[in-house]
């Protein structure tokens, strides 16, 4: 069975954590959560605005191991992702699982962490429209659909595209 880790850190949308797993196991895919914070509960939030749940992350990201996961999601929310694109660990985790080739699924504002990577240079990318000028000026080319394809690469704007984004996980991983 194919293990799909989530990573992490507070304040992220809850819809493209929750749904997107939930939706993933339905499919059959063992899941992880891996977290950022210093704690391993962690705070959603919706519409990046009123607190959603706490769930608690299954390990934290000094104890991630790259090769034990077949993709690795990345939910958005705006503090979310601007704290993940600025963590060392999280680079290391995104950076090894793109390396590998493996795919590599971010919504929203996640694809900020593609900037910060290096990744988004020369990719086509959909994001949250806000993003649309901090992906040009790293690189890349900006796509308004529900879902985005370039290599091992699966981008979605938000939580509307939530079943277009996880049918193309799932695609990726047949």
């Amino acid at each position: 069975m194919k293990t799909i880790a989530f990573l992490l850190h507070n304040n992220f949308e809850q819809a493209e954590y929750e749904d997107v797993n939930n939706q993933l196991k339905e499919k059959g895919y063992n899941t992880l959560l891996i977290t950022t914070n210093e704690d391993k509960k962690v705070q959603a939030m919706n519409q990046d605005v009123n607190k959603g749940d706490t769930f608690t992350a299954d390990i934290f990201a000094s104890e991630a191991k790259v090769d034990d996961y077949d993709a690795l999601v990345v939910p958005g929310g705006t503090v979310n992702a601007d704290t993940i694109r600025g963590n060392k660990e999280a680079h290391s985790i995104i950076n090894a699982i793109n390396e590998a080739s493996k795919p590599l699924a971010v919504i929203c504002h996640a694809p900020w962490v593609l900037i910060n990577t290096g990744i988004a240079k020369g990719k086509t990318l959909t994001a949250y429209h806000s993003l649309q000028t901090d992906l040009e000026n790293a690189g890349a080319n900006f796509v308004d659909k529900t879902v985005q394809i370039d290599g091992n690469l699966i981008t979605s704007r938000n939580p509307d595209d939530i079943e277009n984004f996880v049918d193309a996980i799932d695609k990726a991983l047949s």
